[in-house]
């Protein structure tokens, strides 16, 4: 077993996807025809994100928004440049909720809201 994808239910696609180009870098991979479905070239892992409203009638999820508490999890984007792909994007409009710390093991972290008001961390690898 291997970890696929990490979808996002998100209340517009296209204003996500562009948030995730201009804050972090990150370009688009596949976008359906429809809409409703993209995803992010993040590497092995699938990041993508899937319209709220597609879903919403098949079974019940609490959706992200800005104005609330982030959900318990959170994605973690990669980077030899924490301090720098932090500003970027907090520049492009995240919300800064932890500046670049540096943990007893090594790792630099920092923690943002994205646009959806999703967890995002923006961090360096681990022992690097």
């Amino acid at each position: 077993m291997r970890l696929g994808y990490v979808i996002m239910y998100v209340k517009g696609i296209e204003e996500t996807l562009a948030f995730y180009e201009k804050a972090f870098g990150l370009k688009r991979r596949f976008v359906h025809e429809g809409g409703a479905y993209a995803e992010m070239e993040t590497g092995t892992t699938t990041l993508a994100f899937v319209d709220e409203k597609f879903v919403k009638d098949a079974y019940p999820f609490r959706p992200n928004r800005p104005s609330e508490e982030t959900s318990g999890i959170q994605i973690s984007l990669v980077t030899d440049h924490v301090e720098k792909q932090f500003e970027k994007a907090i520049q492009a409009g995240a919300v800064s909720l932890v500046k670049p710390i540096q943990k007893p093991w090594g790792q630099l972290v920092s923690y943002v809201k994205d646009n959806n008001g999703c967890l995002v961390e923006i961090c360096s690898p681990i022992g690097g």
